[in-house]
Order: C-alpha cells, then structure tokens, then sequence
C-alpha cells in the first residue's frame, strides 16, 4: 500500500508519520529535524524547557530542514500558555498537546493560525476538541508510552473516533511496523504517531546508557506508575521506577514546574537523570511494545523499513 499525505491545517506531510514528542530532551532538534527530512512531521518536546531553550531548539531544527517542525507540550506543565506562546512567536508549524486538556490552548492556536493538536482517548474529547477548533486529533491507545488516558487498545478506539469527527484521527500507541500503519489507516486513521522506535534511534537525544536500556527491555519489565500529574504512566522498570510504584519518593526540592502536583515524586528531574543515562534513578517512559525493538537504527532506516513493509503489506 502507498501511504497517503496527511494535511493537518496548511500544513502536507509525505509521508503519514509524526515522531512522538518524547520528553525531557529526548526529541530535541536534530530527531525532529531527522524525521521532518524524511516527509514527517517532527516534534520538539518543549516540557522542561526553558523559553530560551525552547526557542534555540526551533531555530536549531529549522536550520537542518525545511520539513514540517511541532512542539509537545503537557498541559499539566505550570508554563504551558507560556511555552505554547514562545513556539507559536518561533513560528511552530503545529502545537501537540497531551497530559490534561486545556479549552485555553485553542484560542491561542486561533490567534495566530497555528493548528492545536490535542492528544485524546475518547469519542467525547474528540469531538469537543473539533468543536473548539482542533485541526487533528492524536488518538493514544493503551500501548502508549508516557502519561496514558485509557485502558482501551487504540485499534479499538479509531473506527468510532475517526467516525465521529471530521478532522484528521492520527493513531498512537504500539505502531512499529509498516503493516501498524497500514491497519490502523484502513480503520480510518489519517496517520500515525510514533514514540518507541524514535526514542531507540540514532538521533534521538537519549544517553548511549538509556539506549541500550531500552534494547535490553523485556515484556515483563514494562510497568504503570501513578504520575504527580495525575495520569498513569507506562514506564521501564528500573529501581526508581520500582519504589515509585511501591509508594511515595517525595522530592526535596520543589521547582513548581506542573499546575497540580501530587509530589509522589519529581517527574522532571527523574526524566532528565533518565535522559542522561541515569537508569538507576531516572524514570524511563516507553510505549508497551519497546521490547520488541532489537537495534538502534538511524531515522532514514526507520523511514526506509517503514515504507518498505507498508508497501508490501495486506
């Protein structure tokens, strides 16, 4: 099968593929870049970034492609209308934005032209993200990693999603393979986003240690943690993850960074000791089929393989 374009607002990709927005500083520039060069639609992960960083990091990936360049950002973030302000004055070709809801955030994209794109689990938020101006959905299933707003199998959400709504469904959660794609497209997706196999690439800004770590993953290691933002989240074992889940590591210091905070534990700084290549103490996010991946490969092989096994699937 030849994978359609998916058009979000003005914007056309090639090829039907958004790279999830990994956050902290997994996807920075140079993955966002990468996958943009290849036809999709790179994200920045804005989360846990200053305004300054933030806007480096545009600048730094508009000058290594000419591709279609997003943010990620959690709407649990304390900063978010300020962090969705700074990318949309960069000139953001499309905000995503997950880990809570927030009516707020489409007036913003209005203002400005920008396409807002929320991150949904349900027929009821899809269709009132449409109603308040949404220019796509990301429909995330059970099989996503990071913060999870549902227990049900994307493929079982799309046909009633992609039905209810007019806007394009772009499906999230366990899509590896080009036949992910391909499935979750004849269900009614206009596309897919992945996180997993970018987060194991070559130009994804994890630590050698964290890469290696998630190659070394096994079913049984991945496991749900309670997040201070209120959401479960699918995450690696390590042994911070282990004590999170048998109860509070409430952290020293508090920086303020999210609008409501259980204080379970600090989810920023135990993402950056993660993203450094700290596995002993960092929290490590991972969709539920990492396992499954075996080599770290380059965003072009990526592109390649997907493509390949699109084109010759059923």
């Amino acid at each position: 099968m030849k994978l359609p374009e998916l058009k979000i607002g003005n914007k056309i990709a090639r090829v039907p593929i958004q790279q999830g927005g990994m956050a902290i500083r997994l996807s920075t520039a140079r993955l966002a870049a990468a996958v943009a060069n290849e036809g999709g639609i790179g994200l920045i992960a804005a989360s846990g970034m200053s305004h300054d960083e933030l806007r480096y990091e545009i600048r730094l990936a508009r000058s290594l492609t000419s591709g279609i360049i997003g943010i990620n950002i959690m709407v649990a973030a304390s900063d978010f209308a300020g962090v969705v302000k700074t990318a949309i004055d960069e000139g953001i070709d499309l905000v995503v934005a997950g880990a809570g809801f927030s009516r707020d955030m489409f007036g913003l994209g209005k203002e400005s032209g920008t396409p807002i794109v929320p991150i949904v689990s349900s027929v009821k938020l899809a269709k009132i993200s449409e109603r308040l101006g949404a220019a796509a959905i990301v429909l995330e299933g059970k099989e996503a990693g990071g913060h999870l707003g549902t227990n049900t199998s994307v493929r079982d959400l799309i046909p009633s999603v992609s039905a209810a709504v007019k806007i394009p469904v772009i499906a999230a959660g366990g899509v590896l393979h080009g036949q992910d794609i391909v499935d979750m497209i004849k269900m009614g997706a206009a596309g897919v986003q992945m996180g997993s196999r970018f987060a194991a690439s070559v130009e994804s800004n994890a630590a050698p240690a964290l890469k290696e770590y998630y190659l070394k993953s096994k079913p049984e290691d991945i496991v749900v943690i309670h997040s201070p933002v209120g959401l479960p989240g699918r995450a690696v074992r390590t042994p911070f993850s282990a004590r999170v889940m048998e109860g509070p590591v409430p952290p020293k210091t508090c920086d303020a960074c999210l609008k409501a905070c259980r204080h379970n534990f600090c989810i920023i700084r135990s993402l950056i000791r993660a993203q450094q290549g700290d596995v002993e103490t960092g929290l490590v996010f991972t969709g539920e089929y990492m396992p499954r991946i075996d080599k770290i490969l380059s965003v072009h092989e990526i592109f390649e393989q997907l493509l390949s096994e699109a084109a010759a699937a059923k």
